[in-house]
């Protein structure tokens, strides 16, 4: 019998356990084949745990690291020494994580101090500006530099690592896992105790915005847009699951604990999220991963940044960039919210993050280089 490939998925963010919960679950009915060991950094405990229960994943190692106020420097440094006996004690065969958090970046390193193959899911995106968005970009270029295989979600992002000197040979297009988790997570029965506030003829606006370079100025201008939309919009809500960030959740009741139609609540588990967006009219978001997502729902996507990483959901027309600043942000809400034929081009264009199966490509890939066709 041929010797199981272990794999270590090391992840610590809810976004990362949505898409890297596919590739455990793969393993785990190819059990044959592959040891999966799964550890968790614990960079958003709450959010992680909630992802953890519904997908049924049990971390063998929590590296624990989460703590009040943490910086990015913490986050790093805890993640690289606590990894030293957790490597040393499982000796695992190959070291995926995925995207960019800190938690990706740390653990990248980790596995080159260990000499262990590294596997990067979702490589090769780009806004190719350091600082947007921050510190995720780097996060994501710096892993790329350290990995030995690259699951790249896209053409695209394929051709950024070539230009980039990764060979090419090592690179494979899987699509993205997240849309792997969509087919695990929509249910057509699904309810949320704040539908039962919305009028069943309103159309809901979901809304997601955290990232650091958003918070202040932007976000607040951001709110007020929205607020003055809803003044002239008496069929439409806002559901806004609102981070747990201290920032955040000052800005967000500030502007609208007084507007009757934004529906502040917790931050939503991904079964919860995944049906509300489906739910949902159109999307907007300073989130990566929604990006992805929301063309499979056939969600149109506002995206509250100046760049995305993820371009190709832009030239297929899904996504549309619009930034925070409030004029522009009212005239691309009313434009979506009053022109059908923009609305219907939207929604109804070509999803270009994959078909359902990344996780499958990637573990094909991994078997086929440890038993020898390549």
């Amino acid at each position: 019998m041929t010797k199981k490939i272990k794999i270590m998925t090391v992840f610590g963010t809810r976004p990362e356990a949505i898409k890297m919960a596919p590739i455990i679950l793969e393993m785990k009915k190819r059990n044959q084949e592959f040891e999966p060991i799964t550890v968790v950094t614990g960079q958003h405990k709450e959010m992680l745990d909630q992802v953890l229960e519904i997908f049924s994943i049990t971390p063998d190692f929590n590296l624990n690291i989460m703590k009040d106020a943490q910086t990015l420097s913490d986050i790093t440094t805890n993640v690289i020494t606590k990894l030293d006996n957790v490597i040393e004690e499982t000796k695992p065969d190959v070291i995926l994580v995925h995207g960019d958090t800190t938690s990706t970046f740390a653990a990248s390193v980790s596995a080159f101090y260990h000499k262990v193959m590294l596997g990067h899911v979702e490589a090769g995106l780009r806004t190719f500006n350091k600082y947007s968005p921050y510190p995720e970009e780097m996060n994501r270029q710096l892993t790329d530099v350290l990995a030995d295989l690259y699951f790249a979600p896209t053409k695209l992002s394929e051709e950024n690592l070539v230009k980039e000197n990764h060979k090419k040979e090592n690179i494979v297009i899987t699509g993205n896992t997240a849309i792997d988790a969509l087919n695990e997570t929509i249910s057509r029965n699904y309810h949320h105790s704040v539908l039962q506030d919305i009028d069943s003829n309103h159309r809901i606006i979901l809304l997601t915005m955290h990232r650091r370079e958003n918070q202040g100025d932007p976000m607040i201008e951001t709110f007020n847009a929205i607020k003055n939309v809803l003044n002239n919009h008496n069929d439409v809500d806002v559901v806004y699951p609102v981070h747990l960030s201290p920032v955040v959740q000052k800005a967000a009741h500030e502007i609208f604990d007084e507007v009757k139609r934004v529906h502040l609540i917790d931050p939503l588990d991904v079964l919860d999220f995944h049906n509300m967006a489906s739910r949902s009219y159109f999307i907007m978001t300073d989130s990566g991963g929604v990006q992805e997502e929301a063309p499979s729902l056939e969600k149109p996507v506002l995206v509250l940044r100046e760049s995305t990483e993820r371009p190709e959901g832009v030239d297929a027309g899904t996504l549309k960039l619009v930034g925070t600043d409030q004029k522009n942000v009212e005239q691309e809400m009313n434009l979506l919210l009053d022109n059908t034929d923009i609305y219907n081009k939207m929604a109804k264009a070509k999803n270009p993050y994959g078909d359902g199966k990344a996780a499958k490509y990637i573990l094909d890939e991994i078997a086929n280089r440890f038993n020898g066709d390549k």
